[in-house]
C-alpha cells in the first residue's frame, strides 16, 4: 500500500480473512455433506490432494488459519496462538477456523496502527529471509498465500466431487448487490 491509500492495513487484511475463513467453514459443511453421500468419513477428505506433490486439504485448511494468525501477529505485534501441525481431523480443523474467526473478531483498527513503512522480517521454513515494509507485508505476501491455499482448499474439494461454485468462494459479495433497474417497454 502506498503512502495517500486511503485502505489501512487492517481494512486490508482482517475482513478479507474473514471472509476466506467463512467461506471455507461454509465449504467444509458442504463437503461433509458430500461425503455423507459419497459414503466417505469427513476425515478421509482430509488427506485429499490436488496432486502427488501437493500437501493434502488439512494442510491447506491449517495454512489458512495460520497465514491469517501470522500475519495479524506480524502485522498488530501481538502473540497469537500456534497452530498444531498434528491437526488433521475434520472436526478438530472446523475448530480450528471457528477459533481463528474468533481470534480475528477481537482486533481492532487499533491494533494495526503504526507506521507502514516500519520494517518487518520474514523468515520463511526454508530459511529464506525477506524485509518488507508492512504495507508490502499485507499485499505482497500475507494476502497472496491466504488466497492460495483458500483457493487450493476449494479446489481440492470440487476435484472430490463436493458441489461448490464461484458464490461458494465469494458468497460474502451478496451484500453488495443491487439488482438492476428495470428497463423501460419498448
Amino acid at each position: 500500500m502506498q503512502k495517500g491509500t486511503s485502505m489501512s492495513l487492517y481494512a486490508l487484511t482482517v475482513p478479507t480473512f474473514t471472509q476466506l475463513l467463512n467461506g471455507l467453514s461454509a465449504q467444509l459443511d458442504k463437503a461433509s455433506e458430500w461425503a455423507k453421500t459419497a459414503g466417505k468419513s469427513n476425515d478421509e477428505l482430509m488427506d485429499t490432494r490436488l496432486s502427488e506433490d501437493m500437501l493434502p486439504l488439512s494442510s491447506q485448511v491449517r495454512f489458512v488459519c495460520g497465514q491469517a494468525r501470522d500475519s495479524a501477529a506480524k502485522l498488530t505485534g501481538k502473540d497469537m496462538p500456534a497452530i498444531p501441525e498434528d491437526i488433521v481431523a475434520f472436526d478438530a480443523l472446523k475448530q480450528l477456523v471457528a477459533e481463528t474467526l474468533t481470534l480475528l473478531g477481537d482486533l481492532t483498527e487499533d491494533d494495526f496502527a503504526g507506521d507502514e513503512d516500519a520494517m518487518v522480517e520474514l523468515t520463511i521454513p526454508n530459511g529464506m529471509v525477506f524485509d518488507l515494509t508492512r504495507a508490502q507485508y499485507a499485499r505482497d505476501w500475507a494476502l497472496p498465500q491466504i488466497y492460495f491455499h483458500a483457493t487450493t482448499a476449494y479446489a481440492i474439494m470440487r476435484h472430490l466431487g463436493v458441489e461448490l461454485g464461484k458464490m461458494d468462494f465469494v458468497g460474502h459479495m451478496l451484500r453488495y448487490f443491487r439488482a438492476p433497474a428495470e428497463q423501460p417497454a419498448a
